[in-house]
Order: C-alpha cells, then structure tokens, then sequence
C-alpha cells in the first residue's frame, strides 16, 4: 500500500471498519458489486467495499467525463476481476507520473483507470455501478477547480489537490 498522510490513513481506517461491519451483517460474505460500460462488454466485479470513494475535480476528469466532476471508487486490485476487451488511454497526470485510463473499444465508456502513484489499486467509476446505494464518498480532491456551484456531502475531506503521502 502506497504511504498516506494521516488524515488519509484514518479514512481508510474508516472505510475498513464499515466493510468488516457489512461483512457482518451480510453473515460473512463479502458483497460483489458489477460495473459494466454502456453496451455492457467491459466490466470490474467487485468483492467487498471499496477502500475509498470520493470526488475528483481536475480537469482532466472533467474533459474526459463530460461533467463537471468525476465521481470515483478506489478498490485493491485483488478486489477486482475484468472481464472484456478494452482500449487504453495513457497520460501523464498532475503529479507527472502515468495514468492509464481502460476503455470499453465498442461503446468508448472509461471504467477504470490505474495509476503509477497507486499500482496496488483500480480506480473504478462509481456511475458505471448504476448502483443509487454505493456508498458515498468521503474525500473531494482538486478542488482548486471545482465548479463554484457545486453541491457535496456533508462530513468529506477536502483537498485543493491529489492526495498525497503529507497530507
């Protein structure tokens, strides 16, 4: 696992404490969860809850969803099994280092992403889950360009930039 700073370290504290309670209460199975693209060729079967959820800003995520925000689900890449054909989309993110962006070849959807700041993770889109009860995000990054009259839940961590190992 990448190092976090402490206030990322104790969210993730948290998202693991809600999945063991869940595992719980699900009477010790862990919830698998599909995300597909729009023509339903890719798709990310998820087991368990996401390690975190949160909303991305950057205006990268904007061009490349088309909306103001990108709504996104960090998961161990253990967590995950694809299934399908994709097309792949490599850049060069904020921080420098490479983001590679997984796209459905048929419909163009992007359903995931990796990148080299986080290679024991998939970033997945919490939209392609059609899915109103995933849970929701608890962290809001690049927010230094956040639309101004965007609305988010109460109780998030707000970051002007990335998530980084300081903060």
């Amino acid at each position: 696992m990448p190092e976090f700073g402490w206030a990322t370290r104790h969210l993730i504290k948290q998202q693991r404490v809600a999945r063991i309670d869940h595992h719980r209460d699900c009477g010790g199975m862990l919830m698998e969860r599909l995300a597909q693209c729009h023509c339903g060729s890719l798709r990310a079967i998820t087991s368990g809850e996401p390690l975190l959820v949160g909303i991305c800003h950057c205006k990268a995520c904007q061009r490349r969803t088309g909306a103001v925000a990108a709504s996104v689900a960090g998961f161990a890449k253990a967590q995950v099994t694809m299934e399908g054909q994709t097309k792949v989309f490599d850049r060069h993110g904020q921080s420098g280092r490479k983001v590679r962006f997984y796209f459905c070849p048929n419909c163009g959807t992007s359903l995931y992403w990796e990148a080299d700041a986080w290679p024991d993770f998939y970033i997945l889109a919490v939209g392609a889950f059609a899915d109103p009860n995933f849970p929701a995000p608890s962290v809001s990054i690049f927010e230094e360009s956040r639309h101004t009259w965007t609305q988010l839940p109460d109780g998030m961590k707000h970051f002007q930039g990335p998530i980084t190992a300081s903060n």
